[in-house]
């Protein structure tokens, strides 16, 4: 796995899959690392070049101090693709990946083939919830918040039925730096893209969990509404619907960014 500087922060990079395939790149969600699209990867591998990443402050990339902007965010990409010389992708990004997509959508047009927002938004009307969930790290840091975090991610009837797989996640979860967390935080806590949207020309597929308390099905079919041709398919999943849903989930991934 290449480590990849993106002006002065060194980026942990991984790049599997079919060498002579169309490149595809996933952005995981806040408090994850590229290991959140595992479900995907077999099948995604065997048609795509797959670029996963550590966003910064999150997994083995660096912790520069915060706060992390979405532009910041989307350079670091930026930087990805300058350094493996890749000049045009696909994108699917969940959560703040699609935050981070919507960006590079309206930002670097020329870099992106079509793009995938999954269990997004593009606007937090109240920044309460960014504003308590801040507070409560800071004083206790991410064990203070991780199980309402994941009730919130996972419908409970998922979190039965698969203990393993949630535990994956938690740990995922509770291993993300603090700084690194709070450096995206208090960036979604201001976020406001919904200017962007129009500027989107890539062919774009928004996907949704239809019990999402997250980002509800209302903040991605607004998402949808003001990308100029956009569609939507909504998952039976809540907020991480890739590992609530992988084969719905891996399908609509595959079968948008197959078709002609």
């Amino acid at each position: 796995m290449p480590m990849i500087d993106a002006d002065g922060c060194m980026l942990n990079v991984s790049v599997e899959g079919r060498d002579s395939g169309p490149t595809l790149m996933l952005s995981n969600s806040l408090g994850t690392t590229m290991a959140m699209w595992e479900p995907q990867m077999k099948a995604l591998t065997q048609v795509f070049r797959v670029i996963r990443y550590d966003r910064r402050g999150h997994g083995k990339s660096g912790v520069p101090p915060g706060p992390y902007s979405i532009e910041r965010l989307g350079r670091d990409v930026i930087a990805i693709l300058d350094d493996l010389n890749i000049q045009k992708t696909h994108w699917c990004g969940l959560s703040i990946g699609g935050m981070v997509g919507q960006w590079l959508g309206a930002n670097a047009p020329e870099r992106f083939n079509k793009i995938i927002l999954a269990n997004t938004s593009s606007y937090f009307p109240d920044p309460t919830n960014w504003q308590n969930r801040i507070k409560l790290i800071k004083e206790g840091g991410i064990a203070a918040i991780a199980d309402t975090v994941i009730s919130s991610w996972l419908t409970a009837d998922f979190r039965e039925r698969e203990p393993q797989a949630t535990q994956n996640l938690k740990a995922m979860l509770l291993a993300t730096p603090v700084a690194g967390y709070l450096a995206c935080a208090e960036t979604l806590s201001t976020l406001d893209q919904r200017g962007l949207l129009p500027k989107i020309k890539s062919s774009t597929l928004v996907i949704a969990g239809r019990h999402d308390t997250s980002t509800p099905v209302a903040a991605n079919e607004f998402i949808r509404s003001n990308i100029p041709g956009a569609s939507m398919t909504i998952l039976d999943a809540a907020h991480i619907s890739n590992l609530e849903q992988p084969h719905a989930f891996t399908d609509a991934v595959i079968g948008f960014l197959t078709q002609k």
